[in-house]
């Protein structure tokens, strides 16, 4: 079984984990996803509720035509106290447990928020739906701390230390897993690949450093 993670397209607001719909970017971003992904013989297509998850996974269906199913345990990270707020106020308000997130030690919980355990144990029975599911590819469109947690959870990585995974996740990319039904174990067989943006370097958020 293939599993693609996609983190979703650019969403259309700055603010923290704010529950927006796409910006124009990220439209395109999805529309070049749903392109590529149509020679990828997805057989079902699953979201998070949030509407930049939904908004990416109805433009990629222009191309697979598969049933969207949506489910909440795909839902982001949550950020607590930091949710809704901008880079600036989180950068003034939250450096003290920014810097000790960082150490990589431990790990910690966003203040009146989740850690990347909470997300694992949640968004892990999507995981275990999609494996008894009798599908063989399937495109799960979710969020980028939703795809760090599952890597690490799922391959046995110390999940203190997903935060590694990428500087950045690039929207739209693809992360796959492969799920070998013999030996009962996941392969991360790629990660945060966004080829489809690379005649478009604009799209790109990795540029914008």
């Amino acid at each position: 079984m293939n599993i693609y993670l996609i983190r979703h397209g650019k969403q259309n607001t700055t603010l923290c984990n704010e529950d927006a719909g796409l910006a124009e970017a990220g439209y395109l971003q999805a529309d070049l996803l749903g392109k590529r992904l149509a020679s990828y013989e997805i057989d079902a297509l699953y979201s998070s509720q949030l509407i930049r998850a939904v908004q990416t996974a109805e433009v990629i269906n222009l191309y697979i035509h598969r049933r969207h199913y949506i489910r909440e345990n795909l839902t982001e990270i949550s950020f607590g106290d930091m949710e809704g707020k901008t880079k600036t106020y989180i950068a003034e308000h939250f450096d003290d447990f920014k810097r000790e997130q960082m150490k990589l030690e431990e790990d910690i919980p966003y203040p009146g928020g989740e850690n990347g355990r909470d997300v694992f144990r949640r968004a892990v029975t999507v995981i275990e739906e999609l494996i008894h599911s009798g599908n063989r590819n399937i495109a799960v469109v979710t969020h980028g701390g939703v795809i760090r947690a599952l890597i690490a959870g799922l391959i046995g990585l110390d999940i203190s230390k997903r935060l590694l995974l990428g500087y950045t996740l690039e929207n739209s990319s693809i992360t796959e897993l492969v799920y070998d039904e013999t030996d009962k174990r996941f392969y991360l067989q790629r990660f945060n690949d966004f080829a489809h943006l690379e005649a478009n370097p604009e799209l790109q958020c990795h540029n914008s450093w």
